[in-house]
């Protein structure tokens, strides 16, 4: 498409003025003009009748609007919200001009047009124009601005001078621009009001169709945000904000935030892809707890469970497994939490293949059959067993979409605890739902309906619902949580899938994973393997998975010793971790939070994007080389060595070559860290036990003194009247505090 050829909406006239919107006629359709609430302005284009998929499930504030004509522009107002619209010159006056607006929030311009000129014409691409299958839009980028989210990309996080594709890809790794979880929503810190970074706008396309973003792509507009979006109707939200929190926090008290978690999930994860048989599977759960590596959640993938050839109806293969219930039991004798694998696809050869075709629980083809899905498996060799035709099961079938949440009832009551809830990104684009939309608007919207069916079965069963999900759109946030598909068992596997973590995070999905170890591309080294380990702890979420065997004592004696020290780590941050998790819920703010979310006044933070923050006050950056060598940059203040509690200057590059068993985690000053036992799982972990130190770095400052939950921390001078509710005297600095029959007393204390 050559978008300096498309012509640019004309035609505006004022039609009429409701109580929530301003209605206007133009020469491509309707143009409808709403607020959300006065920092966000909802623009919609065209006059069709179109499904729509549970994106949006926040309300908007319902705010008067005021329209009026002014300077021959037309005004429309919400507080302190204004948006003008600039009805141009029609085609045939000289110079011709579009349609055009610019949108301001407290006085200051938020979002103008793009400032590309032409020699006979205003724009040299249009602000807004009807295209042969959609519709193109764009609006100014600050020369300099980063612009960041789109989903889980994997290249840099800042996509200045990028093009972008919308749509859920199987990626077959972390080495391209397709991945597995996208979202229509993106953000820059800089708007063109003004270059002091403390404020921007942010861009959010209500669709489930295929979007290609230009984000000052120099093939559309070195200065421009562009977008082509393939939908009968254009539905755009302009997000005023003074920081990325405030754009993360916007989008997603329109599209939903995440819920809370079951403790257990934020516990190790351990998997291969696959333990072949049930004495297999059994032999290796039983090392785990021989061999003491901590671990809460045990995972039977694809064929370690299931009959390939009829899968998928939420079976277990009777020739492996003629009695699951003993499995069960065993996790339950090990205390380990059962997690087993599925997809949406649905096997030809199953006998029940013939019932859902005739009750039309599949997608159609174009002929009104149901469509034959067969799998490519070019790409995988001889790693994947040859899979037969399938159905693809339709979730806007009701009927299929109870079927599949009834199934995951069942086995949740039979002992299964969690879902890996696989692929989602299949739909062909010539497939068709029971609703009417080809797989040009079904291919983007399955992964959220499957997301959803699975995560409120889960939900439904333990009352905190998580699933363990792969693909992923705009509102799948909701349903926690994503893990990184299929890395390459590399240091670049490992580095892409650091970045796609935190450019999920920056486009407000808050918890993520990636397969410690990575999934394909043979055996990792022992060096690599505790590498990626160690910054599988050091995120939200963390499992060990990948072809081939992956558990630690496969890997030598001094890595699986590591390995087990790391776990233990990981272990005593579980209260760490659960504060940030109802952080997340609170806010939106991810977990694993990129330096430019964290930090963003400080533009050299910002261009080191292979660390990051967990949570408020941990810096991780893990070692993507081997040999142990590492560049980081602690911004501005006083940081603390996490280990050693060495106190360190920020505002410095360190370069640092570390032994195996370590990696730079250091803590910025004034953290106060709750802190629990080294535990084998969370079982083990009681309301007596669960915080066991509080570790004080620096003086505390007031949002540090929240930090945990269930121990009110407050300052007092009385070190020796220290209780469980009010914890720690403000001019200690980098002490640690201990409970004990009930207090808190000082353990330990450094210089």
């Amino acid at each position: 498409m050559n978008i300096q050829k498309l012509t640019g909406l004309t035609g505006l006239v004022h039609y009429k003025t409701l109580e929530d919107k301003v209605l206007f006629n133009t020469d491509a359709g309707m143009l409808n003009i709403g607020f959300w609430d006065e920092d966000i302005v909802r623009i919609r284009l065209g006059n069709a009748q179109v499904n729509t998929y549970p994106i949006i499930v926040g309300k908007p504030a319902q705010k008067k609007i005021i329209y009026s004509g002014e300077d021959g522009k037309h005004v429309v107002r919400c507080g302190a919200g204004e948006l003008r619209l600039n009805p141009g010159r029609p085609d045939g006056e000289e110079p011709f001009e579009p349609i055009s607006l610019t949108f301001s929030y407290n006085g200051r311009k938020v979002v103008q047009p793009s400032p590309d000129g032409h020699f006979v014409r205003r724009f040299r691409i249009p602000p807004f124009a009807r295209t042969q299958n959609g519709w193109f839009f764009s609006v100014a980028l600050q020369p300099g601005a980063p612009i960041y989210g789109f989903g889980e990309k994997y290249g840099s996080l800042n996509k200045r001078g990028q093009k972008l594709v919308s749509w859920a890809e199987d990626a077959l790794g972390v080495n391209e621009e397709v991945c597995y979880k996208n979202a229509p929503f993106c953000w820059t810190p800089t708007g063109s009001h003004n270059q002091d970074g403390r404020s921007g706008y942010g861009v959010f396309i209500h669709t489930s169709a295929r979007v290609t973003h230009g984000a000052g792509y120099p093939q559309w507009s070195n200065w421009s945000y562009a977008a082509h979006v393939e939908d009968e109707v254009l539905d755009l939200f302009f997000i005023a904000g003074d920081s990325p929190q405030d754009f993360i926090k916007r989008y997603t008290d329109i599209t939903g935030r995440t819920t809370d978690v079951p403790l257990w999930s934020l516990g190790n994860w351990i998997s291969r892809a696959y333990y072949k048989t049930f004495e297999e599977a059994e032999d290796v759960a039983r090392t785990i707890r021989e061999r003491k590596i901590p671990c809460d959640v045990y995972t039977l993938d694809g064929r370690a469970w299931l009959d390939t050839s009829t899968r998928f109806y939420f079976e277990f293969d009777a020739a492996r497994y003629p009695e699951p219930e003993k499995f069960m039991a065993i996790m339950k004798e090990l205390s380990m939490k059962l997690c087993v694998w599925e997809y949406p696809i649905c096997s030809a050869e199953h006998p029940k293949f013939k019932e859902f075709d005739q009750k039309g629980w599949f997608l159609k083809d174009r002929d009104g059959n149901t469509y034959q899905y067969e799998f490519d498996l070019s790409p995988f060799g001889k790693v994947l067993t040859p899979l037969p035709k399938s159905g693809l099961l339709d979730f806007t079938v009701p009927e299929a979409a109870q079927w599949w949440y009834d199934q995951h009832i069942r086995l949740h009551k039979m002992g299964v605890d969690v879902f890996k809830v696989d692929f989602g990104e299949q739909t062909p684009e010539d497939a068709y739902a029971s609703n009417g939309d080809s797989g040009i608007k079904f291919h983007n919207a399955l992964p959220l309906l499957y997301n959803k069916t699975c995560f409120e079965a889960a939900e439904e069963h333990h009352g905190k619902g998580i699933i363990w999900s792969r693909s992923g759109w705009a509102g799948s946030q909701r349903f926690p949580m994503q893990w990184g598909g299929d890395p390459q068992a590399s240091w670049n596997g490992l580095a892409g899938s650091i970045i796609g973590g935190q450019s999920w995070g920056l486009t407000g999905a808050p918890f993520y994973s990636h397969d410690i170890g990575g999934f394909y591309g043979g055996s990792p080294d022992a060096e690599l393997y505790v590498r990626w380990l160690q910054a599988g702890v050091m995120g939200p979420f963390c499992r060990i998975h990948g072809i081939g065997p992956r558990e630690p004592w496969y890997f030598g004696d001094e890595a699986e010793e590591i390995v087990k020290e790391w776990l233990a780590l990981r272990y005593r941050l579980l209260p760490y971790l659960k504060r940030q998790v109802l952080e997340a819920v609170d806010s939106g703010l991810p977990v694993m939070r990129a330096m430019a979310l964290a930090f963003p006044h400080d533009p050299l933070a910002q261009g080191f994007e292979l660390q990051y923050m967990l949570g408020d006050h941990l810096l991780v950056a893990p070692v993507l080389q081997p040999g142990g060598f590492v560049s980081l940059y602690l911004p501005q203040g006083v940081w603390y060595d996490y280990f050693s509690g060495e106190k360190i200057q920020g505002g410095q590059v360190l370069e640092l070559t570390l032994p195996l068993e370590r990696i730079p985690v250091h803590v910025r000053e004034g953290a106060v860290l709750a802190e629990g036992p080294s535990v084998q799982h969370t079982g083990e972990l009681t309301a007596d036990n669960r915080i066991e130190t509080i570790r004080v770095f620096g003086m505390p400052d007031s949002h540090a003194l929240d930090h945990e939950p269930d121990v009110r921390i407050t300052c007092q001078a009385d070190l020796t009247a220290i209780e469980c509710s009010a914890v720690v005297k403000h001019e200690v600095f980098g002490a640690a505090f201990k409970k004990k029959e009930g207090r808190l007393e000082v353990f330990q204390e450094k210089d």
